[in-house]
């Protein structure tokens, strides 16, 4: 199941992809993010960062173990997550506008894609679907939560 999502922020690319790279203190500015919890950090570059990163899913905290896996500055980042029988790959990328078409501005897209690995997590895979909107409402929320950072000019983290 793949999951997209996309918002167009007025700002430079450099401050949207300085927001979308504070991984540290994303819960600062992303609300559906409860804790950060950097566990690796690489020599240079964002490849093999590794974090704990805690979120409340139906009322109750949930935590998974993410790691960026591929990344080009200023372009996209892609990371990687895996639990419950699941890979989930998680890419944010960021598209210039032309002045045509959006105004201007930046358009940030964040796509969610859920593997199945294991048996018991192919079968559950019609079960996806029904979470296929609350993984949207959640990607929506993030998006605007980082517009908002980058636009207000103030705390800009991911």
């Amino acid at each position: 199941m793949i999951v997209e999502a996309r918002v167009t922020i007025h700002g430079s690319k450099a401050a949207i992809w300085a927001a979308i790279t504070d991984i540290e203190h994303a819960s600062e500015t992303i609300s559906g993010i409860e804790k950060i919890e950097v566990l690796e950090r690489p020599a240079n570059g964002l490849v093999g960062l590794k974090w704990r990163e805690t979120r409340m899913l139906f009322g109750k905290p949930a935590t998974v173990a993410k790691w960026i896996t591929d990344a080009a500055e200023n372009e996209f980042y892609t990371t990687r997550a895996e639990d419950g029988g699941f890979v989930f790959l998680t890419t944010k990328r960021l598209l210039e506008n032309s002045i045509s078409e959006q105004g201007g501005g930046i358009t940030l897209t964040e796509s969610h894609e859920s593997r199945p690995q294991s048996i018991a997590a192919r079968l559950s895979v019609p079960m996806l679907f029904l979470f296929k909107g609350v993984v949207k409402k959640a990607l929506l929320q993030d998006l605007d939560d980082i517009k908002t950072a980058v636009e207000r000019g103030g705390s800009i983290v991911a």
